[in-house]
């Protein structure tokens, strides 16, 4: 790691103590109840104490956020093929995608337990696949269908057909669209497991810890359940920058804030 790294790791880190000293020292001498806001040293005993079952509520939980995670990228990825190359597809499924982006997971978790059961992991797969097929169809789509143009007659003036074009102007165009998509959809996944296992299936989840907890008035032990999920949700946001970084070398930024060019 390069002196510039370990510097930009410095503002984060310097901030997050503040917000942690401020959150403690706040709650110490406010007097807050532990009913409202536990300190971070209680929740950080409790997840000590607790962390061979918190350990694997997340990894439970984070299986169940990467596998719909990968179903509904794949999914995405594929339909927004689909409705790039074939006209009719794209009028046909694009309002059901929209219909379905806009029916909030609250609504969906109960249907797909009745769909596919509730004690099993599948209903809560099908939430995530759900939330993120939407935003990886839409943002793929659209960068593989704004293409400027002049790209693609040059192409065709090479006698290119669509298949080449598709090659070498639609997906490296679409790279940076489902970049984005990638970003946002990592951490939603883990949010969309865990409201799902409000709704039913095993018992030894993120979401049912947090919620037996909170039943009990075991509040630092809850936060210390939602710390874990939030460890879930950053690491699968630091993998899809790091999908990104190796899919697109050439946006790699430089210590100046300029992008920098890779040979």
């Amino acid at each position: 790691m390069t002196v510039g790294r370990l510097r930009a790791l410095v503002p984060p880190l310097v901030a997050g103590a503040l917000f942690l000293g401020a959150w403690e020292g706040g709650v110490r001498g406010l007097g807050i109840s532990k009913f409202l806001l536990p300190r971070p040293t209680s929740i950080w005993a409790q997840l000590i104490d607790q962390w061979p079952t918190l350990r694997h509520a997340g990894w439970e939980t984070g299986r169940i956020a990467v596998s719909g995670l990968v179903v509904g990228i794949v999914a995405g990825v594929l339909l927004a093929f689909l409705t790039t190359r074939f006209r009719t597809v794209n009028e046909g499924l694009t309002p059901l995608a929209v219909a379905v982006n806009a029916t909030p997971i609250v609504a969906l978790a109960p249907i797909f337990n009745a769909w596919f059961g509730i004690t099993g992991t599948l209903s809560n797969q099908a939430v995530v696949v759900a939330v993120v097929f939407f935003p990886v169809f839409i943002n793929t789509a659209k960068g593989l269908t704004e293409v400027h143009p002049d790209e693609i007659e040059l192409m065709r003036s090479y006698a290119a057909g669509e298949w080449m074009i598709l090659r070498e102007v639609r997906i490296p165009n679409a790279l940076p669209f489902f970049a984005n998509a990638l970003r946002l959809v990592a951490p939603l996944s883990v949010i969309a497991a865990i409201v799902a296992e409000y709704f039913g299936g095993p018992q030894d989840r993120i979401g049912n810890v947090i919620t037996s907890n909170a039943g009990f008035a075991r509040y630092d032990a809850a936060w210390a359940a939602i710390a874990v999920a939030s460890a879930v949700g950053l690491a699968l946001f630091a993998s899809a920058l790091l999908v990104e970084r190796v899919s697109m070398p050439w946006r790699l930024v430089g210590g100046d804030g300029e992008s920098a060019t890779k040979p």
